[in-house]
């Protein structure tokens, strides 16, 4: 819980920095039209810059989370035919090395419902019935630490892109009010042509930052649950296959 929230603040503060540094160092001073027309945007690009950048990193880090991590070393079909036949072979030795070798968010699961059955499977005192619950009960305890895994960051993306688009419609909010102030300030019956244009300016470039980010963020956002729920899926399926092949030897 500390370093994710580490790695929170300092993905806040690092994002800040870089965004502030790009809008003033760069946009304000540069000749090109369109990108020193972003610094006209305001300060609240800096923001925008900030989140899109923080949104980019959550991104990274579950894709290498769910992609990397997750998965495991191979694919999850070839390891559980493998660690199937293992079981049915009643080397309960091989199958904890191939969950070890496969690492990932199902041979872990597995791993400990293996573990627990194989320490209990010689105790006399435990009869079939209790070894199976025990059994399952270790399944369900590491499905339970594993899935926060899975699921993080997928909040502070999802509320990332609604943030980047309220930001957005408060730039052009502003952007607007200051646009209307210009048609307002009438003298000789001449419009600030040069406040208007940046009043606009201001607000379609809050409104171009904030639909970015947020519509990056709710797709990916929705993309990761889509992928946490197949391996979800994927981890429910092959406990069920294990628990039935072990209730068969025990004769339930």
């Amino acid at each position: 819980m500390v370093k994710q929230t580490l790695f929170v603040t300092l993905n806040a503060i690092i994002a800040f920095g870089i965004g502030f540094g790009l809008w003033y160092g760069v946009f304000r001073t540069s000749t090109n039209p369109i990108v020193h027309s972003v610094y006209q945007g305001g300060p609240l690009v800096v923001l925008l810059i900030m989140i899109f950048i923080m949104c980019m990193v959550f991104v990274i880090e579950r894709y290498i989370s769910l992609y990397g991590n997750a998965k495991g070393k191979s694919s999850v079909q070839v390891f559980f035919k493998k660690l199937i036949t293992l079981l049915q072979q009643d080397d309960l030795d091989g199958a904890l090395a191939a969950c070890d070798k496969q690492r990932g968010t199902t041979a872990n699961v597995l791993r400990a419902g293996i573990e627990r059955y194989r320490q209990i499977k010689g105790d006399s005192s435990i009869d079939s019935e209790k070894r199976i619950q025990m059994t399952q009960s270790a399944i369900e305890e590491a499905n339970a630490l594993e899935g926060p895994l899975l699921e993080r960051n997928l909040i502070a993306l999802s509320t990332i892109a609604s943030i980047a688009t309220m930001v957005g419609l408060l730039g052009t909010t502003i952007g607007m009010i200051r646009a209307f102030a210009a048609t307002g300030n009438v003298e000789g019956g001449v419009i600030d042509a040069q406040q208007l244009a940046v009043g606009i300016s201001e607000a379609l470039v809050n409104t171009a930052g904030g639909l970015l980010s947020g519509i990056l963020g709710i797709f990916f956002y929705n993309f990761f649950v889509n992928k946490v729920d197949s391996f979800n899926y994927t981890t429910d399926e092959a406990t069920f296959e294990v628990m039935q092949l072990l209730k068969e030897k025990e004769g339930k």
